[in-house]
């Protein structure tokens, strides 16, 4: 029994140690700028005086469970690091246009980058949205890496940004290395309360960021007006979640009406907006990395067409799919399924391939069904 006990204590001393060293190092790891930093001070004081933040954290306006019931995180984690079929990598580089963005044709144009990331020269202004261009979506630089074929723009390639949106700050949406070699090209920023503290570390002026709450209205140039929306979603770029908002937002000029949609599980919002804004001339609504267990924060197949009806969309451009796997269904389910079901819709789909030009002025643009000839592995 002595023995046992001396061998068990042994055991112990040396699991604790380990989980010790391992504590050190990620919190020592977590120092990295990549993480961004909490907010404070009066930034922290607007956040508290918001409708939407209650007992230290934001929220959603409907019960919004992070796990569906009857699943459970064990689960969910084992799926996604064991659980993945060939399906959900493409077998060859996802094809891709090679567009001059610096020099656009007289015009009002959308070029989508992959992923949630894409571009606008429209109004007299040139907006940026999401950019993720590192080739990864994760803090850990070897893990959720970009489909082949679909880095093939950079910070470099694009024009001085009059506004940057970052819808919320999730890693597949703010991205540390190509926010940092977007400093001095971007003119402003506007985000979610408390974003602002992201991007001040990274060495953004704090008057050059705008950080916006739902249910409010800001004038840009040219009477242009930028409303922050609901969306139904989760923040958080460290293990405590909930420290900034999530957004969406509508772009109003004298000319048009685009919804950029961020994140977001399908609910009631879409409709009120609908109401409140519509018609909708462009939607931009996330289109992927969906999973029954955490149908709450993302869309289930088809609920991103009923969102566009809600909002009265005249055109709907699916994005969030077609870089990063970050769920388990093969990365091309997400396009044929939008297209399958919207044959009883019949809304207009824009679904470019990287670097398409999409004329914002011609809503009978075709588009091919340019995945079919990529497949999976």
């Amino acid at each position: 029994m002595k023995r046992f006990l001396k061998i068990f204590t042994r055991i112990m001393i040396v699991f604790f140690s380990i989980a010790l060293v391992l504590v050190v190092v990620a919190v020592i790891y977590m120092q990295q700028p990549m993480f961004g930093a909490k907010p404070a001070g009066k930034r922290l004081e607007k956040m508290m005086a918001s409708p939407n933040y209650k007992n230290g954290s934001f929220v959603n306006r409907s019960h919004t469970p992070s796990l569906t019931e009857g699943h459970s995180m064990i689960k969910v984690m084992f799926n996604f690091l064991f659980g993945k079929g060939p399906g959900t990598t493409p077998k060859v580089p996802i094809p891709s246009i090679h567009t001059d963005l610096k020099n656009l044709p007289p015009g009002d144009w959308l070029v989508w980058f992959g992923h949630s990331s894409y571009f606008i020269q429209a109004d007299g202004m040139k907006v940026l949205v999401d950019p993720v261009f590192s080739g990864n979506a994760s803090p850990v630089s070897f893990t959720t890496k970009a489909f082949e074929g679909t880095d093939v723009y950079g910070a470099d390639d694009l024009p001085a940004i009059d506004y940057l949106f970052i819808t919320h700050d999730h890693y597949d949406h703010l991205d540390y290395e190509t926010i940092k070699k977007l400093k001095g090209k971007v003119q402003k920023v506007i985000c979610g309360l408390g974003v602002g503290a992201h991007l001040e570390k990274w060495g953004f002026k704090p008057a050059d960021i705008i950080e916006m709450d739902w249910d409010t209205a800001i004038e840009l140039q040219h009477g242009v007006q930028v409303h922050g929306l609901t969306a139904r979603h989760f923040s958080g770029r460290t293990f405590k979640r909930d420290q900034t908002l999530w957004m969406s937002f509508l772009l109003q000029t004298p000319n048009r009406k685009i919804y950029i949609g961020g994140d977001s599980g399908f609910d009631k919002h879409f409709k009120e907006i609908g109401a409140l804004h519509g018609p909708i001339d462009f939607a931009i609504l996330e289109n992927g990395q969906y999973n029954e267990a955490w149908k709450a924060i993302h869309f289930l197949p088809g609920e991103n067409l009923q969102a566009a009806i809600d909002l009265q969309a005249k055109r709907l451009m699916p994005v969030h799919s077609a870089k990063f796997a970050l769920a388990l269904h093969d990365w091309d389910e997400p396009l044929k399924e939008i297209i399958e079901r919207n044959k009883k819709v019949g809304l207009p789909l824009v679904t470019p391939k990287i670097g398409e030009l999409v004329n914002l002025n011609d809503s009978a643009q075709v588009f091919t069904e340019w995945w079919k000839s990529v497949g999976a592995k």
